[in-house]
């Protein structure tokens, strides 16, 4: 769980610099807001939660 909270609060920290840096429109960040709602309640959603933690646990395997 604490996961998905970091992953959210980062995402939404890249769409906010994206917005105000980027000249990212508003109306696009909302867009790509409803988009991920309507992913995470189809049937794709396990498949892309899996895809994630995988990555997450591929990124806390490396070692500098």
């Amino acid at each position: 769980m604490a996961l998905s909270i970091s992953a959210v609060v980062l995402l939404a920290i890249i769409v906010f610099l994206l917005v105000r840096r980027s000249g990212l429109k508003a109306g696009h960040a909302c867009v790509c807001v409803l988009l991920g709602f309507y992913l995470a309640s189809s049937s794709i959603a396990p498949t892309l939660s899996q895809l994630t933690t995988n990555v997450a646990g591929m990124i806390s395997g490396l070692k500098f």
